[in-house]
């Protein structure tokens, strides 16, 4: 049954690690690693498994074969919690106890000679009911040990127990109860099976055909070479004639659709306690015969399948794409408004299930359903990829048709849940009604596989007959030609499409450790070094040489962070986004620096240097993306590590500059700084960054104080962002000859007004245009007494020096005097007394 009332959902690995610098002394270029994996896992038990195919190796060596052939064994656990000493009872009578209203005296027969007494305030004990019974000297899990006890002065020789108290689940509302056949006296471990383990394979995407046990079951038998069989499933007696119309409208998306109606189940039968325990064990609940043994087929075979309450059905079943808005209520209780792209189960009034996702609650089959009509079909994976997502789901439904099911599998499907259904609850059973589209069934055409290309992808000649037996085993179709094979991956098998497929499994197949490491013989030959560009490794050393530490963030941001960060770039949203937190494309990549600078302030670390390279993604006019390489950092905290040797000071927009300025000077580069607006940054403390071509590389500053405290920090950050490519240009080194004759230094100082930059002092000293100043430099900035309001005292120091001559007090004096005047003209500069 898909959707949320066959299962809970299952356990799906995403992680993310990242590698905090609460570590001093990681290295150089250590760094925020922020890794998602998502993989699905699926838990099987290795007694079922083992009924398939049962090779002569252990456990151990089982999973270390499973795992070398790329079915990674994340874990390995008991099938039941270490007990003993418990069997199998039936309560014979209860009575009241005389001192408790809520316990009762139950005489119990345990396979021994005579009775057991034992006291019980289970709500649910009764005469008749089988359950487990943990004796006289028993050990139950917690090394909980089963003593003679008087209870309200009342012996009770042994406990009745739940399946909480075996550690078969996590709670229990009273007694675990057994079917009525159940053998008194025989150990529960053995009636039960639980002498079991739960292996849990982390499956890729690729290996769809691995999301059962039987596809397991044909990797193990390939593995050690063993023959083995396909569970058969021969067609029910049909016992009525009743069914239901189908009418598939989009037979591309759903190119084969098989129905049933089976009437007269019993809707309060029980599920067989080997059944449930096999679901336990896959990480399935128990919750009706009829939903049970959907959900068995699909851990079983693969293959999804829905019942249907037939009588709440009207009319005939419709497969056919949502009307744009159209309600459907899901068996998870969620109300969803549907969009015309969806796939749906309808019949002539409404939608009733979202295809191959999850089924409606109108239709659910209940405790007074009599009459099921059961589904099994193929969807086309293109045709279900995404839609759960988009609506907030994942089921085991949706993530094997996402992956692609086996399109040969229905008939079998259909048979075997039919005959577990009529085994369990009875019924009557009515014939397949069947509607399939072939030329929209996956074609599966053979795959050309070349020895020659074996040897050289591998390294080795595998013997032609090793090849046919592989892919044979694998349930391939095998052709032989001039060159190699012809071969024709099965229906379940939808990664192999390319050459390359094929080498792949016999690669696996025939052991990794199998093939011999070979030195690689390569023609090397050096490559082109450009001096017109700086390396970007180059780049990141000097960072880390300066106290920063690298970091990787996700492209995908949460959309309010980009909004309050950039809230004028126009964002790329994601149609299907792998969480609400990462459902648009960064177009800064200061989303992903700020979240790994609040990480590790959270984490007691209070000065942080963070840079990342990365792209940023800009949606510019006309729908096109543009995606641009960036050089991001952050600094935040005190500007030295602890130390003895320098006073402690916080971090400015200053020293965040002189970093910038590093990196340009690296380059070979000279660049302006010119005062700018951001949304992000402080009004006073941004600063845009130019070539002295005007063009513009990258922007820097403090974080906004608004900002800074939406976002959580308590002190200052400084930002920057650079353009990488403008920032990895570098000018051609060119000799500049000495010159012989002494320098001179003159320290002028001038008064000039507030909004006059360092910038524009330097730049009107340079168009002057003399040619014995060779350097100019600012040493002292003055803000107070002398100095009036709106006003400061900036001071430079100009190297002069003549490359034909001696320079001359005249010569000196002229320049000087020229500085004076151009400043005064230029930006109204008054000379200091």
């Amino acid at each position: 049954m898909y959707g949320a009332q066959s299962a809970e959902i299952r356990v799906y690995k995403s992680y993310m690690r990242v590698s905090s610098i609460v570590q001093h002394n990681i290295g150089a270029h250590s760094s925020f690693k922020n890794r998602a994996k998502n993989s699905y896992i699926m838990k099987i038990s290795e007694a079922w498994l083992r009924t398939y195919v049962n090779p002569a190796v252990s456990t151990e060596e089982l999973i270390a074969q499973l795992t070398m052939a790329g079915l990674e064994v994340d874990s390995l656990e008991p099938a039941g919690a270490v007990f003993n000493g418990v069997v199998i009872a039936e309560v014979l009578s209860t009575e009241p106890h005389p001192d408790a209203d809520k316990l009762k005296v139950c005489r119990v027969n345990t396979g021994g000679i005579e009775p057991l007494q034992i006291v019980c305030g289970a709500a649910n004990v009764r005469p008749g009911l089988k359950v487990p019974a943990a004796l006289i000297g028993a050990v139950l899990p917690g090394d909980f040990k089963i003593k003679p006890a008087k209870l309200r002065g009342v012996e009770s020789s042994g406990m009745l127990c739940s399946e909480k108290e075996l550690g078969l689940a996590a709670d229990a509302s009273g007694l675990m109860e057994l079917p009525p056949d159940a053998p008194v006296g025989q150990d529960i471990r053995d009636y039960l099976t639980l002498n079991d383990n739960i292996i849990e394979v982390d499956l890729t995407p690729n290996r769809a055909d691995c999301l059962s046990v039987e596809g397991i079951a044909r990797e193990v038998a390939l593995l050690n070479g063993l023959d083995w069989q396909p569970l058969k499933a021969s067609a029910i007696n049909v016992q009525h004639q009743d069914t239901f119309s189908v009418t598939v409208e989009v037979k591309n998306a759903c190119p084969r659709y098989l129905g049933r109606l089976i009437k007269g189940v019993n809707p309060r039968a029980e599920t067989p306690a080997w059944m449930q325990e096999r679901l336990r064990r896959g990480g399935v609940r128990s919750l009706s015969a009829v939903v049970d043994i959907t959900n068995y087929v699909l851990l079983e075979l693969g293959q999804p399948l829905h019942a249907f309450d037939a009588d709440k059905l009207t009319g005939g079943i419709i497969v056919r794409m949502a009307q744009e808005g159209e309600p459907l209520a899901l068996l998870n209780g969620q109300t969803i408004n549907l969009q015309s792209q969806t796939l749906v189960i309808a019949d002539a009034k409404e939608a009733l299930a979202l295809a191959g996702v999850m089924g409606g609650s109108m239709t659910a089959v209940g405790d007074d359903t009599c009459n099921i009509f059961l589904e099994c079909a193929f969807f086309a994976p293109q045709a279900i990829a995404g839609k759960a997502r988009h609506y907030g789901l994942h089921t085991d439904s949706s993530h094997r048709f996402e992956r692609g099911v086996d399109p040969a599998l229905q008939h079998r499907a259909i048979e075997r849940a039919t005959q577990l259904i009529v085994e369990i609850a009875g019924g009557s059973v009515g014939p397949v009604n069947e509607v399939t589209h072939e030329p929209s069934l996956p074609q599966r055409l053979p795959v050309l596989l070349r020895r020659q290309r074996i040897e050289s992808l591998l390294g080795i000649a595998l013997p032609d007959a090793q090849v046919v037996e592989i892919f044979t085993r694998l349930g391939m179709s095998v052709q032989p030609n001039a060159d190699g094979w012809n071969i024709a991956p099965p229906g379940f098998r939808f990664d192999i499409a390319i050459e390359a497929d094929l080498i792949e499994e016999l690669a696996r197949v025939h052991g990794y450790n199998q093939i011999p490491n070979n030195s690689m013989h390569l023609r090397a030959e050096a490559g082109k070094v450009t001096e017109t560009v700086t390396t970007l490794d180059r780049i990141k050393d000097l960072l880390v040489d300066r106290g920063y530490q690298e970091a990787i963030t996700y492209s995908f941001v949460d959309e309010l962070i980009q909004q309050q960060i950039a809230p004028n770039d126009a964002t790329i949203k994601l149609a299907n986004p792998i969480s609400a937190d990462m459902s648009v494309m960064r177009s800064t990549l200061w989303c992903g620096l700020l979240k790994a600078a609040l990480h590790n302030i959270n984490r007691q670390q209070q000065r942080v240097r963070l840079f990342e390279s990365g792209l940023r993604f800009i949606n510019e006019e006309g729908g096109k993306l543009n995606q641009q390489p960036m050089l991001s950092g952050l600094i935040l905290g005190n500007l030295y590590p602890l130390q003895w040797g320098e006073k402690q000071r916080k971090a400015d927009f200053f020293d965040l500059k002189a970093d910038v300025q590093a990196l340009f000077a690296l380059a070979g580069r000279q660049v302006n700084y010119v005062s700018a607006q951001h949304s992000a940054l402080h009004p006073g403390q941004t600063a845009e960054i130019f070539s002295l071509d005007g063009e513009k590389i990258g922007i820097m500053g403090m974080l906004h104080p608004e900002l800074e405290k939406r976002l959580g920090f308590e002190t200052q950050v400084f930002l920057f962002e650079l353009d990488q490519e403008l920032l990895l240009k570098k000018p051609v080194a060119r000799f500049k000859p000495l010159s012989k004759y002494p320098s001179v230094t003159r320290d002028l100082a001038f008064i000039v007004h507030e909004k006059i930059t360092a910038d524009d002092i330097i730049n009107s000293i340079k168009n002057t245009n003399d040619v014995i100043i060779q350097d100019i430099t600012l040493f002292d900035l003055y803000r107070g007494k002398g100095i009036e309001d709106n006003h400061k005292s900036v001071a430079v120091s100009m190297t002069l020096q003549n490359f034909a001559q001696t320079l001359t007090e005249s010569e000196i004096t002229a320049t000087v005097n020229r500085v004076e005047l151009t400043l005064a003209d230029t930006l109204g500069a008054k000379l200091r007394e």
